[in-house]
């Protein structure tokens, strides 16, 4: 069981840290270190506070073996079981779409060239669903067995990044104050996203057969690793360029190539360049998993509800079928679905804890665990929600001011 619990603590924190954690720097450019840091450990205090809530939940299922929409369910009807199924499926679909043309992608860049450049890019993009996707469908066991060599992998790149951009830092870039305070509030809805793990509880709920210590124990290590390595790559990064390199990079090329491009310039090393494309592949490679895995049990748990078909053949079609059509023929079709990720998951990983605990604190008074904070706590974290749903609407207003990444 202590094997399950750091697997568990690993699939947690490879679902968390995905590829985008590259462009963070980009996106916190002109709010400086200090702010980055006190955004980050609120965003991880908040999203391990409603992590944790889940779990408080989940003593009351009827059954061990259940997914958050059946939880819903229990305690908000089918308007429960539907808002967290189609806002858990959304938001993943369109991660799934982005993971696999994103690994396509990168795939496309080693395999030898099979007649045009399209047809190599969308062979790339069936090698890596097919590749990646059998693990998730041989079962939580087979990706826990990936997710732990991948893992390593991605420590090692990390790591070696690090060290070549550490000993550059400098004590000046990291004591910049915003260029302007609303940066930092324009900023929390893609942060917030860096602690998406709240997809795959059901998964964890099951593996660890619902004991809540171990689950406690899994989840505040699988989200102090994700933490760890942004506090880590922030520091290297705001360290080693000033915050004017920062605002002229984002003018110049807002992407992960650009900050790639930057960093290899200054540490006077291509090599990093390349190291930092094996973290990206690597980072990329976990997140998937743990999205594809969240979608596999999601619709296991609502075939199951409506007493349809579900074994392994019909859930890998519905899994992967949907996102695969998406980066075969349109490889910018989820874009506009990505644009709403922040908002469908502050109501997945936020509103809907929140509603669960209440309801089940109303109902289940005398829970042998109980996550600090009462209903206080609750308030405060329900009003986050609400804040974080409503900036992307002021940005779009011109109210706040917009962020790159």
């Amino acid at each position: 069981m202590k094997n399950r619990i750091l697997g568990s603590a690993l699939m947690i924190a490879g679902t968390t840290i995905g590829a985008g954690m590259l462009a963070m720097p980009l996106t916190s450019a002109g709010m400086g270190f200090g702010m980055t840091v006190f955004l980050l450990v609120s965003l991880w205090l908040l999203l391990t506070y409603t992590g944790l809530l889940f779990m408080e939940a989940y003593q009351t299922a009827k059954v061990k073996d259940v997914g958050v929409a059946s939880l819903a369910e229990q305690y908000f009807g089918m308007t429960g079981r539907v808002l967290a199924t189609v806002s858990l499926l959304v938001l993943l679909y369109a991660l799934l779409a982005a993971y696999i043309t994103g690994g396509g992608s990168l795939l496309s860049g080693v395999l030898p060239t099979v007649g045009d450049a399209e047809s190599t890019s969308k062979i790339a993009v069936l090698l890596f669903t097919l590749v990646l996707g059998a693990f998730v469908v041989i079962g939580v066991k087979g990706v826990d067995g990936l997710t732990r060599v991948l893992f390593m992998g991605k420590i090692v790149a990390f790591f070696f990044v690090l060290l070549m951009m550490l000993p550059k830092a400098k004590l000046e870039n990291l004591t910049a104050v915003p260029l302007d305070n609303l940066l930092v509030i324009s900023a929390i809805p893609i942060f917030f996203t860096s602690f998406g793990f709240h997809v795959i509880m059901g998964s964890i709920n099951s593996y660890l057969e619902a004991d809540i210590r171990k689950i406690r124990i899994a989840v505040l290590i699988g989200t102090l690793i994700p933490l760890t390595a942004y506090l880590l790559w922030q520091f290297a990064t705001h360290g080693v360029l000033s915050q004017n390199e920062f605002v002229s990079l984002l003018g110049q090329d807002p992407t992960l190539n650009g900050l790639v491009k930057a960093t290899s310039q200054i540490t006077g090393s291509p090599i990093l360049g390349e190291v930092v494309r094996i973290f990206s592949s690597l980072a990329l490679i976990t997140s998937f998993l743990g999205v594809a895995m969240g979608i596999f049990e999601g619709m296991g748990d609502l075939l199951k509800r409506f007493n349809l078909p579900n074994n392994r053949p019909v859930l890998t079609l519905l899994t992967f079928v949907p996102p695969l059509a998406f980066a075969l023929f349109y490889p910018n079709g989820f874009i506009a679905a990505l644009g709403y990720a922040g908002l469908l998951f502050a109501f997945y990983g936020l509103i809907l804890p929140i509603g669960l605990a209440w309801r089940v604190r109303q109902l289940h008074p005398n829970l042998p665990y109980r996550v600090a904070g009462g209903n206080v706590g609750l308030l405060l974290a329900l009003i986050m929600g609400v804040v974080i749903m409503v900036i992307p609407v002021l940005i779009e207003k011109g109210i706040l001011p917009a962020v790159a990444g």
